[in-house]
């Protein structure tokens, strides 16, 4: 049974790969198919006249950004990606399993991982089964694996609540906007900086909690034991560095006229990229434009459409086509470490 899980896996990754192209592709049509013209282009053109007039405008709506802007978006999204690779380390350190694993491969690891997830969707299981084929090759056991990928998903929720705490607290007047989509939303600036104050109560706690030393968490014979001030103080630097990182592609993106602020613009993202998440929408199509838009109705439409369309660029479309030669050699090198240490039949 081994030696067929063993061979199983690597055709699950080409699976992975061959859905990511079509999500790929599928995801860059509809980003042309906002305008009814080209829309109706489309459905009368071939496969190649398609991916051309796909190109076109796809390229229309980016050469109006000034090159320095793609220069910013480009170091931010390094930024966000190194703090998501510290995401997995952190939580290596606090299983004890960091020795033996490079930051190469553990930076390869993350980056793949989010690649896929962001533009999969099910993060936590689609990141998940990436780590599992990663970390089990490095010695780690299931169980370990489960706890490294909660650990990293609890460090980007961390992050989320601590940053759009502070956000809510110093510029309340962010959700306002939000009231012409749901009634829920139409809440005066003091709620608003109420609701920021609970969420920094709550990352107070947590580190209160790690302070104290809170004893582990047994269920059975799993064991959940709570982070550590070393492991904590880590994700208070490498939460709010991922998110300002991802948040800022956006902000260098948008035009200086107009220009609300990082601080809104990282409110903005927060609230949007968290609603896509919760979607599970694929990348968040849809979701995080509609939330975003409403967030900055002070900027065109068309401005902000296109720092959005630069910020899947950069965060989601050529990560994702970066990692998938990443993964077909992970998967060829399995296989063959794995055909070379069968035993003969």
């Amino acid at each position: 049974m081994k030696r067929y899980l063993d061979y199983l896996w690597p055709i699950i990754g080409l699976v992975a790969v061959v859905w990511s192209v079509d999500l790929l592709w599928e995801k860059l049509k509809a980003e042309a198919l906002t305008n009814e013209a080209v829309s109706a282009r489309l459905e009368q053109a071939g496969l190649w006249e398609a991916f051309k007039i796909v190109a076109s405008g796809i390229g229309q709506k980016i050469a109006v950004i000034p090159t320095e802007a793609f220069f910013h978006a480009g170091l931010a999204t390094l930024v966000a990606y190194a703090a998501l690779a510290w995401y997995d380390r952190i939580s290596l350190l606090h299983l004890g399993k960091e020795k033996g694993i490079s930051w190469l491969y553990i930076s390869l690891c993350s980056f793949v991982t989010y690649a896929l997830s962001h533009n999969i969707g099910a993060s936590v299981f689609s990141g998940g089964m990436v780590r599992f084929r990663a970390y089990t090759a490095k010695g780690l056991t299931a169980g370990e694996v489960a706890v490294l990928v909660a650990l990293c998903s609890f460090t980007f929720a961390f992050g989320t609540i601590l940053l759009l705490g502070l956000v809510l607290i110093y510029e309340p007047e962010i959700l306002r906007p939000l009231g012409r989509l749901s009634s829920w939303f139409a809440i005066g600036d003091s709620t608003a900086r109420l609701i920021g104050v609970g969420m920094l109560g709550f990352v107070a706690l947590y580190t209160i909690g790690s302070w104290l030393k809170f004893r582990p968490l047994r269920i059975g014979k799993f064991e959940i034991i709570y982070p550590r001030l070393p492991i904590v103080a880590r994700q208070y630097l490498a939460a709010p560095l991922e998110l300002a990182g991802a948040a800022g592609i956006i902000y260098f993106a948008l035009p200086e006229q107009g220009n609300p602020g990082f601080l809104i613009v990282l409110g903005a993202f927060l609230l949007s990229f968290s609603a896509g998440l919760l979607s599970q929408v694929p990348g968040g199509v849809g979701v995080m434009e509609a939330v975003f838009l409403a967030v900055m109705p002070g900027i065109p439409a068309p401005a902000v459409f296109a720092a959005l369309l630069i910020w899947r660029l950069f965060y989601l479309i050529l990560p994702l086509v970066i990692s998938l030669p990443v993964v077909l050699a992970f998967e060829r090198d399995q296989l063959k470490r794995h055909t070379r240490i069968a035993p003969p039949p």
